[in-house]
């Protein structure tokens, strides 16, 4: 799968994506892109999009993206507090369809 990870989220979390290609919005020349316009430049090119944007499905048009959105909710956003999603993250992704949001975390 082919995952865009947010500029909110710890580039960090890349290596714990085993058997799926994950690249940092920073890495494509897209940071300080706003939501809207970061998820249509990312259309076609991800299966999905990783933030700790938590009100995303209250301000883009999610049926309307060819991609699947995944909400990391965490005391915050370090490597360490959101570390210990990555299972209930890497399960999310097994089961992921497009044009669809989930959450991962408290």
């Amino acid at each position: 799968m082919r995952i865009l990870l947010d500029e909110s989220l710890p580039r960090r979390l890349r290596g714990d994506f085993t058997g799926h290609a994950v690249v940092a919005v920073a890495q494509c020349g897209w940071s300080g892109l706003e939501n809207g316009e970061l998820l249509q430049v990312a259309a076609g090119r991800f299966d999905a999009f990783l933030t700790a944007a938590q009100n995303i499905e209250y301000q883009q048009k999610l049926s309307a993206l060819p991609l699947a959105i995944v909400v990391l909710s965490a005391r915050n956003n370090t490597y360490g507090a959101l570390r210990p999603l990555m299972p209930d993250v890497l399960e999310c992704l097994a089961r992921l369809e497009p044009c669809t949001l989930v959450k991962a975390g408290s």
